[in-house]
């Protein structure tokens, strides 16, 4: 996995690239926290292709479990990916009522994730 820094307006956005799934569970999702908050980082850009499929299927409760990790311990993430090839009406509407908020956003694409998360 390569970390790419992106710093906006003094926020140190940590964009993660990998070629593998590096996001399974909720103790992945606390590792990845804890290594870039460490490292100085304030926000985190990861990629749909970089995340369980089964986070996207909302009765699993992964994703929850997830993104309550990274809202409860204060670090924003982007999700870059096309999330239109999900046809579940409770994704879509999660993804719409997270994009309103502050703590977790899905973007289509990298300059929209560093836009959403620069804010």
């Amino acid at each position: 996995m390569k970390i790419e820094t992106h710093t906006i307006n003094s926020i140190k956005i940590g964009e993660l690239i990998s070629d593998q799934i590096i996001l399974k569970t909720p103790e992945d999702g606390l590792e990845i926290f804890g290594n870039l908050y460490y490292q100085g980082f304030d926000k985190i850009i990861l990629y749909e292709k970089n995340i369980i499929p089964d986070f996207f299927d909302l009765k699993t409760k992964i994703a929850g479990e997830i993104l309550q990790k990274f809202a409860q311990y204060g670090m924003p993430l982007a999700i870059v990916g096309d999330f239109s090839k999900f046809e579940s009406k409770s994704l879509n509407d999660f993804i719409f009522e997270s994009n309103k908020g502050k703590h977790i956003n899905f973007a289509i694409s990298k300059s929209e994730a560093i836009k959403a998360l620069s804010k």
